[in-house]
């Protein structure tokens, strides 16, 4: 059985994107309003999808280059920084609570890091 967690985590979080991005334009726009806080959410929402993107991407090369290095680690600092990054800025979105903005650049940081590894990755597939 090939290796396709990493497809399926995608989908999930690719779920989840859609449907974190429909409740925020329709059931929370009131608060995000009230807060004034519709950008910060929809820029959560845009890097958690493109993130969900790289990890999909990441995982059918898994599947098909299972022995090239670097591709889990990308594919993991996704995930982390899709859960620090977009995590604080819906979290901060709904509350309010702004020193969640000082761990926001964390989130940054990983997803930067995701795509260094996946370069690394990607290098690897040839040899």
């Amino acid at each position: 059985m090939k290796n396709t967690k990493y497809i399926q985590l995608a989908a999930v979080l690719g779920a989840l994107a859609v449907g974190i991005g429909a409740f925020g334009a329709h059931g929370l726009e009131e608060i995000l309003t009230k807060n004034g806080q519709i950008d910060t959410f929809e820029t959560g929402v845009k890097y958690h999808f493109y993130h969900t993107l790289a990890i999909a991407i990441v995982g059918v090369l898994i599947v098909n280059f299972p022995k090239a290095k670097h591709l889990s680690s990308a594919a993991f600092l996704f995930l982390v920084g899709i859960i620090i990054f977009s995590g604080s800025l819906y979290t901060l979105s709904l509350t309010g609570i702004t020193w969640l903005g000082a761990i926001t650049p964390l989130g940054g940081v990983a997803f930067i890091l995701g795509w260094i590894f996946l370069f690394l990755g990607a290098r690897s597939l040839n040899q």
